[in-house]
Order: structure tokens, then sequence, then C-alpha cells
């Protein structure tokens, strides 16, 4: 029997809360750390002697002997650097415990072993992390044992960004600043700033982890490249929100507990759509602290596993021909006095603020759609984005009926005199209740969808961080925010002024409103006929960091230099090449090492049996027949083989950057895929206790 849990006291106990700054700091000094962390500013030197004391002595009364400077790399991963709380023995040889504020606020890792793009060479090893005041430190509790970390920023040693978090305060704080402008001129004085709110939503597989270690493809590339259908996949939709077996059932029980303790608001787990998949959701929350809740998520996801004796698979397509995994970025913009900008109300044609809020948002995205693709750009996502079972890559934005004939109204007529209502929808049972229905229903095939009183960005990869996507939202409405207040604080007659400037905005950005099926090949052409960009893979996305338009947009408010935009291309450039780099030189490696020894070992038994039924009776044509078939897939397979290592060693000898990605891209990704494709019916032909690694049915149907 599960022991009960009193998560009330669990959820955040592994957390150096506000709360527990209240308890543990001195009345003056914590009114001046919330008042940084409400208002910005710098804390004294004194003061953060006081909060790193309070911190270490809370920390050591959790277990913890070390703490770190917890930053998020442009790896995509976090990183982290123990150091124990130990000093120099006294003259008695006691050892003493000590956290200074300066050891608090700033950290000094070697920042050449990180990708930087050139801003940082490899003999220039100093760079900094700075502690985010605004995301509370945690205790990790993993083999180490608890380990204090801080949230922190991590920058070169002349300033610029070589995280993920650095531009994404940034981007708040532009945010906030023109969203400010933008409720001010609607009355809102109370309003100090606004925060863009994030839940993110994390799809994952489970395998069996025995399983998961005879396949080379899972260790080193975190996905399959070799894969046969299974007889069944998820044509039954009966996976989907279906009975949590009894082994996930009890690593999802883990996960939560773990989640709880760091303050994570684990919400939702279910089934997701294919066999062995599966989706943990938490609720909103500031985007920064969203952003390193979602770090966690994946790492506990992952750590949690291990116990179980599973791996967890984050990568965006682990299976082909099987559901691919993203991370649904719910987004929002909220007062710090509770006003939601994107909440229509009950008529949302007449909330002149909302449609407002609204319009920036179309137009936007409409400017930007080309950025914003790139932010839930990688090299797993290629496999996913228009696959039929995901958002497409053409960017689109979906309103729902009621709102898309408001926006029709208002660009034709210039007023949205009315409103579809929803109705009540009737269940015909007596015993059950009829329902409000709404005006609206939802669209899973958009990328970037309006879900009630929040945008809802599905594009976003399983495995990336979330980030790259939330900056990049951030800084194209403040952009949108910024123009608008710009023409609407200079207008005599702000009424007429705010009109016209939401009719203007509506129709010149109405293009990039689709509710129809992002899937149909028919979308594609219109898309075409729209002007709106269709960037299909990684590689053709990148530049979109380095257009004059982004650029412009970055600089102007303050959240990347070109410089810093500059080496963030060369490092995706980079990625994309190694990581196609690994995929190609293990699948050689499975060919020649495990697939073409097994098929030529089934191939000679079928020879020798062939003979022997030929001898015994004269009629061999089956064994004969399934031989030369056999013969003939693994003659294709080798000179596939052959075929990639040839291009593999010609874009490996090319200089790092743009055009050795492409080349990847291009040659080696195609060559790769010609490799698969006989392999895997060779998979369909071969005795199975022949074939060298688990299968597909092996894999997702088995835990």
């Amino acid at each position: 029997m599960n022991e009960v849990l009193n998560v009330e006291e669990l959820f955040a106990s592994k957390v150096f809360t506000l709360g527990k700054m209240r308890e543990y700091l001195p009345k003056g000094v914590f009114k001046e750390v919330k008042r940084v962390m409400d208002q910005g500013g710098e804390l004294s030197l004194a003061t953060a002697d006081v909060v790193a004391k309070a911190m270490k002595d809370w920390a050591i009364e959790n277990g913890a002997t070390h703490y770190t400077h917890w930053f998020q790399p442009l790896t995509g991963i976090t990183a982290e650097k123990h150091d124990a709380f130990v000093t120099h023995p006294d003259e008695d040889g006691k050892m003493l415990m000590e956290f200074s504020g300066k050891e608090l606020i700033k950290g000094e890792p070697d920042a050449s072993s990180f990708p930087s793009g050139g801003l940082r060479a490899t003999f220039e090893a100093r760079g900094y992390t700075a502690w985010d005041i605004t995301s509370p430190a945690f205790i990790k509790e993993t083999a180490t044992g608890p380990t204090l970390c801080i949230p922190t920023a991590f920058c070169s040693y002349t300033g610029e960004a070589l995280d993920k978090k650095t531009p994404l305060l940034r981007s708040m704080e532009a945010l906030s600043r023109e969203a400010i402008r933008i409720v001010r001129l609607f009355g809102n004085t109370e309003a100090k700033k606004v925060l863009p709110s994030v839940g993110a939503e994390q799809e994952y597989f489970l395998v069996d982890a025995k399983k998961a270690l005879r396949r080379e493809d899972i260790i080193f590339a975190g996905r399959t490249l070799f894969g046969a259908p299974a007889p069944k996949g998820q044509e039954m939709d009966d996976h989907y929100f279906g009975v949590i077996r009894e082994r996930v059932g009890g690593f999802m029980h883990d996960v939560n507990i773990e989640l709880w303790k760091l303050g994570v608001t684990s919400k939702t787990q279910h089934n997701e759509a294919a066999p062995a998949q599966h989706e943990v959701a938490p609720i909103y929350e500031s985007a920064n602290v969203a952003v390193d809740h979602n770090q966690l998520v994946m790492e506990t996801l992952k750590r949690v596993a291990g116990k179980h004796g599973l791996r967890c698979m984050l990568h965006e397509k682990p299976f082909a021909g099987v559901n691919g995994s993203g991370k649904h970025n719910n987004w929002s913009i909220t007062t710090d006095n509770g006003i939601n900008l994107l909440e229509p109300g009950q008529t949302p044609n007449e909330n002149i603020q909302f449609l407002l809020v609204l319009a920036c948002i179309i137009k936007a995205v409409d400017t930007h759609a080309d950025l914003l693709r790139q932010s839930a750009a990688n090299v797993g996502n290629d496999q996913r984005l228009g696959g039929f079972e995901a958002p497409p890559a053409i960017i689109s934005i979906f309103l729902g009926e009621q709102l898309e004939d408001v926006v029709n109204q208002l660009v034709e007529t210039g007023k949205a005199d009315s409103l579809k209502e929803g109705g009540v929808l009737r269940t015909g049972v007596s015993t059950l209740p009829d329902f409000v229905k709404d005006a609206t229903d939802r669209n899973r095939t958009s990328p970037f969808a309006f879900t009630g009183n929040k945008f809802e960005f599905r594009s976003v990869g399983s495995e990336d961080s979330i980030g790259s996507p939330n900056t990049t939202l951030n800084a194209i409405v403040a952009e949108a925010f910024c123009e608008a207040a710009d023409r609407l604080e200079a207008a005599e007659d702000f009424d007429m002024a705010v009109h016209d400037l939401i009719k203007e905005y509506l129709t010149e950005h109405q293009r990039i409103i689709f509710n129809g099926n992002g899937y149909a090949k028919e979308w594609e052409e219109e898309a075409k006929r729209r002007g709106l960009p269709n960037i299909p893979s990684m590689v053709e996305a990148v530049g979109a960091l380095t257009t004059e338009k982004s650029i412009r947009l970055f600089e102007k408010f303050h959240i990347f230099t070109e410089p810093e935009l500059r080496s963030r291309a060369e490092i995706l450039y980079e990625t994309y090449a190694k990581t196609i780099n690994i995929e190609a030189l293990t699948m050689l490696d499975m060919a020649n090492k495990q697939i073409i020894p097994s098929v030529t070992g089934f191939a000679k038994s079928l020879a020798e049996t062939t003979l022997k039924v030929k001898e015994a009776c004269g009629d061999a044509t089956v064994p004969a027949e399934l031989l030369k078939a056999v013969t003939e897939k693994l003659t294709e397979t080798k000179r596939a083989a052959e075929k990639l290592l040839e291009e593999e060693s010609q874009a490996s000898a090319m200089p790092r950057g743009k055009e050795q990605a492409f080349r990847y891209h291009d040659r080696v990704v195609t060559a790769m895929n010609e490799l698969r494709r006989p392999a895997d019916e060779l998979e369909k032909m071969v005795d199975k206790t022949y074939w060298p690694f688990p299968t597909y049915a092996d894999l997702i149907f088995e835990v």
C-alpha cells in the first residue's frame, strides 16, 4: 500500500521560497531582497552576505554540503560546478562552513569549453555566472548528495551572453516596458510591470533501459536510426488517455514527488498518442521560472526513469512512423496586479484593449514568422514538423470561429457589432447535464493557436530548451507594442486612433490567420500564395537570426547584439553538422558491425536449408526465393553504407560553418535515408533470432 502523501507539506520543501526567506532573513534585509526582485537593481554586498548565510544555513539543515551556480549554456542543457561550503579549518582544527554574498552573486566557471560561436577563444577561459534573484534557489538531491543550486545567468568576460537565460531576462524586461505603455493608455495606473507567463507541456517516451542499451542509435543519437514498423502502431488510438500501466505509474508517482519538492507545479499526467509516449504538464508561472523548471522536468524524467529500469527518450522523433514528441509552449502576458492582457472577456468584440493586444501579436507573428519558426528549430524537430502529427513548418495563427469573425468584421466594416455565441450542447441523456458550448473549437494542426486566454506555440521540440522560443516571442511582441504605443501616445483622438490602428494591423496581417487543416497539402499552396515562409529544416531556419530585420529588432531592445546573434547562428550550424555526423557514424557502425554480419549469417543458414530441402524433395522454391530477396537487399545495404561513408567523409573534411551544415543536410541525410530503406526491409525478412537488436515492437509495447 502506498504511503499517504501530504502534498502541501511536500511542495517546495527543497526550495528557498519567499516564505523561507521571510523566516530566515531579518525584516529589513527581506524587504530589500523583495524590492530588488520586484523593481530590479542590485543588492548591497552587506545584504548579499546576510542572504548567503541564511541560504547556507537552510541548505545545511537540509543535508547540503555543496553549492553550485546552476546555468544554461548554449548546449541546451544545464551546467553546474559544485563547491563545498567548507573553508580552511581554524587553528583548533575545526572545520568552518561558509558561504559569502560575493559567492552567491557571482561565480567564475571556465567559459572556454562551452559553445560560444567565436565570442570566446579557447585560451580565453574567464566567464561569469550571475545570480538570477527572480528564480528561487533550490536543493537538488542526486547521488552526489543534496546540493544547493543557485539559478544564474552566464556571460563572457566582456559581457556577451553565453546562455539561454540572459537574453530571456532581457526580453522580459523589454516586453514589460512596452506593455506597460499600452496598459497606461487604457487607464491602468496601478500596474508596475507586465510578466509573460508560460506553461510547457512536456512529451516523452519510456522504453526498457536494458533493451535500449542494446541499441547504439539510442545510446549515441537518442533516437532509432533503423527500425521497421511494428505490426501495430497507434492506429487504434487506444493509448491516448488510456489506463496508465503499473510500471509507468510507479515512475510517474516518483516524478511527481521529485518535482513537487522542487516547487514545480506538476499538474497533469497522461498517456500520449503513441505507444510508450506520455506527457507531464505544469501550471503557468513567470517565464524565466518556467524555463528553469522545464529544465528540471527534463532532468528529473531522465533520472527517475533510470531508477525504474527505464530510459526516458526526449528526442522529437525517436521512432520513425510513430507520433513524435513536442513541447506545447503556452504563453500569456499578465500585469502584476492580475490583469491577463489576453483575456477577451464575455464580449471580445467590445474589449478594445484585448483587440489591440491581439492585433499587435498578429502583426508580430506575421512580421517575424521566419524568426519564430527558427526559435523552434533543432535537428530532431526536422523529423517532426510537418510530419502529419505535429504543426506544419509554416507559421500561422489559429483564432477560432468567434475571433476570426470579429477580425473579419473589423477588416471589412471597421467595427464588430455582433459576436458568435457557443450555445448549448445537448447530451441527450436525462442524468447528464447539458454543456455550455464554446464558440470556438480547438485546432491541433495550428503552430500558434489562441486557446481562450493564451497562445499555444505548438512547434517547440520536446528536447529543446523553451528559453529561445520565449525570448523570441517576448521580443517580437515588445516591438509591436512599442510601435503601437508610439502612435497612440502621439494621437490627438485616442479612441479614433486605437480603432484605426486595430483595423490597420488586422487588415495588413490577416494573411497569417488560418483556421483550417494545417496538414493538408492545399495549405502549403495557399500559404505560398499568401507569401508566408515555408522553412522545412533547421539549417534553412538559422539564417533568420542574422537578417537585417532581426538584428534591428534584437539590438533595439538590447536583447542580443549583432555579434551575439552571429555567434548563435554559427553554433547552430555547427550543432547540426556534429549531430548528423554522430548519427551517420552510428548508422555505419550498426550496419557494418551488426546488420550486415547478422543477415549474412541468416543468408548462410538459408543457403544450407535450400540445399537440404532440394536434396530431400526437389522443390526448394520458397527458401530459394527468400534467399534471393535477402541477398539483393543485403547487397543494396552494403552499397548504401559505402555511399554514406563517402558522403560523410567528404562533409566532415569541410571547414565548420554554414556550408558544411548544408552539405550534411543535402547529401549526408539523403545517404542515411538510402541506407535505412533496405536495412528496414531486411528486418521484415530476417528470422528474429538473427536480428541484432530490439525492434520497435520490443521497445514500445513492452513497458
